[in-house]
């Protein structure tokens, strides 16, 4: 039967899981559903490949909750889940969370999130009683795991999220450690965004005889996401950026930045021009950022800045604009940026600001993506005059490279506090007594004199004039800064 014709009444979904989907007015699965669903109740392992945006949380949890309702727990044992899904950030972890409970409203099945950043203690209570699915990001998990307080030896279905982020993020090792703790007969599923030799390696020591499923060509880009790119100096983006929201009148704009200080910076410019705006990164607390997110969500806060790290797992409905206020340094995370728009069917716009330096992120972007991204002018904004000179950044790395101290920590939490998390831990990771008076001051002994400052002086005339026709065409001899209509780039 093809994609199109399939309903959820025929999948042979449990009562109460076709009574959860009538609640949430859904008749017709997406494909990704649709091929899915079947294979995951067939019992066998599962590799997907579904671009973000197209439905696959309830790919999986719907049939878990089937199968899981279906057949009796082998062990009745407190904190011994049945099914375990791992995933790469907090915000993705409270999103499929919620979708358990959302499908499996009308079902005895219990389910409990796990992520770093907030207090361990609820954390254990929850796992004193029933749990039946688990939803977790790796690190914190394995801080249970050493601490006792979680048996693995009861998991039947193991889920990899987003598995391509989880490794993007570092977190090969930490899969690895939790793989070792799983019964070894348990039913397997890999969902990733995109692929690469490193996923590829996974699935293959993962996975045994999977089913497979692609709904969508590798590593592309939602066609109803509108594209464009404005030329523009990064000392004037931010200028841009507050006329395009307030030109435009935009209600609700996520904006993807590259760092946090970053982040932090941009929101409040746009704080100070008169439009409210939060943003969301590793070094807030998690009480911040879920505070932050539920007002974006709720249309009370119209600008969410944001790193990569919300780049997966923010599911907002019909979110008209995404704008890359600096291109990723990964190609891929500028498909999982923009995927947060046009999900589900509905339409939506990606807008980038490329200063003269990001011209190699874009081309390796737009080769990924096997498209040109159009270049737009915005012809009613007027760059302010007498601006102070822009700081000198630092340079950026090489595009398709991470940075080290990136959000490998994610899923940890705060890393710099011990285990159990909180002011005073649970002994665990902590320097003993004797080792603090060996080590009174080793941050001052370890200090060495710096040397006077040698770097050269920041070479001004490299700077992109916003209007010089000279440095624009250096930047890129095709297009204006901006040229009103969309063109075609020469000499690529």
């Amino acid at each position: 039967m093809p994609d199109n014709e399939i309903t959820f009444a025929s999948l042979n979904l449990a009562q109460p899981l076709m009574r959860a989907i009538a609640d949430a007015g859904y008749t017709k699965p997406t494909p990704v559903q649709a091929q899915a669903i079947p294979l995951v109740l067939a019992g066998g392992d599962l590799l997907a490949g579904a671009q973000t945006g197209t439905g696959k949380t309830a790919g999986f949890t719907l049939p878990i909750l089937h199968l899981l309702s279906e057949k009796q727990a082998a062990s009745k044992r407190h904190g011994c889940p049945r099914c375990l899904i791992l995933v790469p950030t907090r915000e993705l972890a409270a999103q499929v969370e919620e979708s358990v409970q959302t499908y499996g409203k009308y079902l005895p099945l219990k389910s409990m999130v796990m992520f770093g950043g907030v207090n361990i203690n609820p954390q254990i209570k929850a796992l004193r009683g029933q749990v039946d699915i688990l939803v977790a990001t790796p690190g914190r998990l394995l801080d249970h795991a050493g601490q006792k307080t979680l048996d693995l030896s009861g998991v039947e279905i193991l889920v990899l999220d987003e598995a391509d982020r989880m490794l993007d993020m570092g977190f090969i090792r930490d899969i690895k450690k939790i793989l070792a703790l799983l019964p070894k007969q348990r039913q397997n599923l890999l969902f990733s965004a995109t692929f690469s030799d490193e996923i590829k390696a996974l699935s293959d020591g993962l996975l045994h005889n999977p089913g497979y499923v692609e709904v969508a060509r590798r590593n592309s880009t939602v066609e109803l996401i509108s594209q464009s790119i404005h030329l523009v100096p990064q000392r004037l983006k931010s200028h841009l950026l507050a006329h395009l929201i307030k030109h435009n009148d935009w209600k609700q704009v996520l904006v993807f930045t590259r760092t946090k200080h970053g982040a932090n910076r941009l929101t409040e410019k746009l704080i100070a021009d008169g439009i409210p705006a939060a943003a969301i990164h590793g070094n807030k607390s998690q009480p911040a950022r879920t505070k932050a997110l539920a007002q974006f969500k709720d249309g009370s806060l119209p600008v969410l800045v944001a790193t990569d790290i919300a780049a997966r797992g923010l599911d907002i409905d019909q979110l008209p604009h995404v704008v890359n206020f600096e291109l990723p340094n990964v190609p891929e995370d500028y498909v999982h940026r923009i995927g947060r728009t046009g999900r589900a069917g509905s339409s939506g716009s990606a807008i980038s600001l490329v200063d003269k330096e990001e011209l190699p992120f874009l081309r390796s972007i737009e080769r990924l993506i096997k498209r040109e991204i159009p270049v737009v002018e915005v012809d009613s904004f007027v760059p302010p005059a007498n601006l102070p000179a822009e700081a000198p950044r630092p340079p950026r790395q090489a595009h398709g490279q991470r940075r080290n101290n990136g959000p490998r920590a994610e899923g940890r939490g705060n890393r710099q506090q011990p285990r159990g998390e909180g002011p005073r831990g649970n002994g665990q990771g902590q320097r003993n007594p004797q080792q603090r008076e060996q080590q009174p001051h080793s941050r001052q002994q370890a200090a060495k004199p710096r040397s006077p400052d040698k770097s050269p002086e920041p070479n001004k005339a490299a700077e992109p004039q916003y209007m010089s026709e000279a440095a624009r065409h250096q930047a890129m001899p095709q297009p204006a800064l901006f040229s009103p209509k969309p063109v075609t780039r020469r000499g690529r």
